[in-house]
């Protein structure tokens, strides 16, 4: 794969395993009229498809139980009318945080919740508090069936925010241990202990040493939204970014830029260039756009966990309203957990 190792290992071992960044699917993509670009994303050089589908996702399915968890069906009320584009960081100026990098860590489900916990928990504070989450502290301590940068659950990490905590990115920064790590994944360093009424409070110093302030932030229990598209448009315009699980396939690595949905490039080629697995994002408006040929097509706006160079600008755009790629299948929300004492004290 780019920078090429096919000259190293010969042509055929080289058939045998798809690169993540395959010139031909990038070539199909880009002259078809798909709606959105590929690229060549640098990060991806040198990996495999199956390198990509597992070590840049890293979101387990919930299990029935938790996808059978209760819908909070938001009504609209009659004559509501949902504006035809929206976007957290136009509505929430300074509270809506960039995406982060989970590098070759299967790690999705703690950086997803991270960042929608980051944003809402600034929201749902008024800005009196604007952390950046830490995905580490989730990594590293949540022990609960997780398996850290081998994939963890979304309810297992909501249940983790909500009863024990983290800090601040900041406080405990990403430590980047995902595929070349043999060794025993890194061992918790953040404690804490309950305050009364529910609250924590840090019993470790900061692992970067630079930072002191430590503290423990919250969440309420999570909750699921229904999967029409209206009821998710309404939670994310109300309350602000919401996480959404989604499938990844083969050529989602490749977008650049535009409104991307899973296109049929792979399909005429053997299985192994067909791969797909279960990622999470953070869902931050929609929009829609009028195609040449006079079509509207609608779109979520979505922060991945790839970092600010791929897509556009870390983020991307994918169709709404059709469940593409599994994206309105399970969508959750959760509150900040916000007391009037921290209105006042940061």
């Amino acid at each position: 794969c780019p920078p090429s190792t096919c000259e190293e290992k010969g042509q055929w071992e080289c058939d045998q395993q798809p690169c993540l960044v395959d010139r031909d699917m990038i070539d199909a993509i880009n002259q078809g009229n798909y709606g959105w670009r590929a690229g060549n994303h640098s990060a991806f050089w040198g990996m495999t498809l199956d390198e990509g589908i597992r070590y840049r996702l890293g979101t387990i399915r919930p299990s029935s139980s938790v996808a059978s968890m209760n819908e909070i069906h938001t009504v609209l009320g009659p004559g509501e009318v949902l504006p035809t584009a929206f976007e957290a960081s136009e509505k929430w100026p300074n509270l809506i945080h960039e995406p982060l990098d989970q590098g070759n860590c299967a790690g999705s489900w703690a950086f997803s919740t991270a960042a929608v916990a980051s944003d809402r928990v600034s929201i749902h504070s008024l800005g009196h508090m604007t952390p950046v989450l830490s995905p580490q502290n989730l990594l590293s301590c949540d022990k609960r069936n997780q398996q850290g940068c081998q994939g963890g659950h979304l309810d297992s990490a909501w249940w983790f925010l909500r009863r024990r905590g983290v800090v601040s990115d900041h406080c405990y920064p990403f430590s980047g241990q995902g595929r070349t790590e043999t060794g025993p994944a890194p061992r918790c360093m953040m404690h804490s202990r309950a305050m009364g009424r529910g609250k924590r409070q840090a019993t470790a110093r900061c692992p970067n040493h630079q930072v002191h302030a430590n503290d423990i932030y919250q969440v309420t229990p999570a909750y699921r939204l229904g999967s029409s598209e209206k009821e998710i448009m309404k939670e994310l315009m109300e309350n602000g970014p919401v996480q959404a699980l989604m499938e990844v396939h083969e050529d989602f690595f490749l977008y650049q830029n535009g409104i991307y949905s899973h296109t049929p490039v792979s399909l005429g080629r053997p299985e192994r260039y067909r791969r797909h697995g279960t990622h999470s994002v953070k869902i931050t408006g929609w929009g829609e756009e009028s195609l040449p040929d006079g079509r509207t097509l609608k779109y979520w706006t979505a922060a991945n966990s790839w970092g600010p160079a791929w897509g556009e600008r870390g983020h991307f755009r994918i169709v709404r309203g059709a469940n593409e790629c599994d994206i309105e299948s399970f969508v959750l929300g959760v509150w900040g957990r916000v007391g009037m004492e921290d209105m006042g004290h940061h």
